[in-house]
């Protein structure tokens, strides 16, 4: 079920809770935690997991941050995005 899909559900439901079985609203808020609890996570291998948890905790920055900064990154080198501007102390 995609995320829309599931959030029309919900509203659904909100729209007619009083007519809502307990068992299948416990059934919709079990499902709508398990896709929050996953939303932002993305599986790595092992040591890719290892690695960018190492450097994250050495620059004091989350998991997401890292990732984040790594895709732009790559994103700019191949020229998918346009590089940023560096100043002196080459921070962009």
């Amino acid at each position: 079920m995609t995320t829309r899909n599931h959030a029309a559900m919900l509203e659904d439901a909100a729209d007619r809770i009083g007519d809502m079985s307990r068992a299948d609203l416990q059934i919709m808020l079990r499902r709508a935690a398990l896709m929050l609890r996953n939303a932002g996570s993305i599986p790595l291998d092992g040591e890719v997991e290892e690695a960018i948890d190492s450097i994250a905790d050495e620059l004091g920055k989350t998991r997401n941050d890292m990732i984040r900064y790594i895709i732009k990154g790559w994103l700019e080198t191949n020229a998918y995005l346009p590089v940023r501007e560096m100043d002196e102390d080459g921070n962009g």
